[in-house]
């Protein structure tokens, strides 16, 4: 077993890999090999059964077979991509169908393999959804935290906080709002208190990552961006 596995057995907590092909063989095999390093499974027998089952928030992967009687698997890729967008899929293809496989990378699809597939491959490529999976929801966490932080603020405290974002100091603030400069720094003061900001440059980071897209868990090379700080502490603010 490679370290990558193991590092897979380490998120099976609070992730679960969803199998879903129409073929019983196929999904019982997967079923053993992915629990074989402590990773919860759940298989389907249809995209519908999976899309009746599933709760937008649980994290993990989706593996996933390109051709199935119904929803196929690159619909059901598609449909993830609109409205599970954390949740990686990876597409199991047959030969002849890389064309398809093709089309689900563009579509947003972490990855595909295809069969006969090896296993530690397989179990590499949905170790790093997994973790794509979490550090994505971990991300959207954080980014709803900034933003009920921000949400806290004043219309003139926001007016003083774009200022800072410009780089204005207190004397310039003042001038362009009309107010004098302790006011301008009562309101500061209040920005960096609603916010648990412990610097400017904490704010400043703060502010820059809730306007920043967030990263594609479906990507397999997207990054998430770099947060200011870990939950639930607001440390390096």
């Amino acid at each position: 077993m490679t370290a990558g596995t193991t590092k897979a057995a380490t998120a099976a907590s609070v992730a679960t890999v969803y199998v879903i092909d129409d073929d019983e063989a196929v999904r019982t095999s997967l079923d053993w090999l992915i629990s074989s390093v402590n990773l919860p499974v759940r298989t389907f027998a249809s995209a519908r059964a999976f899309l009746d089952a599933y709760r937008s928030d649980e994290e993990g992967c989706v593996v996933v077979d390109v051709r199935m009687p119904g929803m196929s698997g690159l619909e059901l890729q598609r449909k993830l991509a609109e409205t599970a967008a954390h949740l990686p899929t990876i597409i199991i293809t047959g030969h002849g169908d890389i064309h398809m496989a093709v089309d689900a990378m563009k579509a947003g699809a972490f990855d595909f393999i295809e069969k006969p597939f090896d296993d530690q491959l397989l179990l590499d490529l949905v170790q790093k959804a997994v973790e794509r999976s979490l550090v994505a929801a971990h991300d959207h966490a954080l980014r709803e935290e900034i933003a009920r932080r921000l949400d806290l603020l004043t219309p003139r405290e926001r007016e003083v906080l774009d200022l800072i974002m410009l780089g204005e100091p207190n004397k310039r603030i003042a001038l362009t709002l009309g107010i004098c400069e302790k006011t301008v720094e009562a309101h500061r003061a209040k920005v960096m208190e609603k916010t648990q900001a412990r610097s400017i440059a904490g704010l400043i980071r703060m502010v820059i990552t809730a306007r920043e897209p967030a990263g594609n868990p479906q990507s397999h090379s997207g990054k998430s961006p770099a947060l200011p700080w870990e939950a639930p502490n607001c440390r390096g603010c």
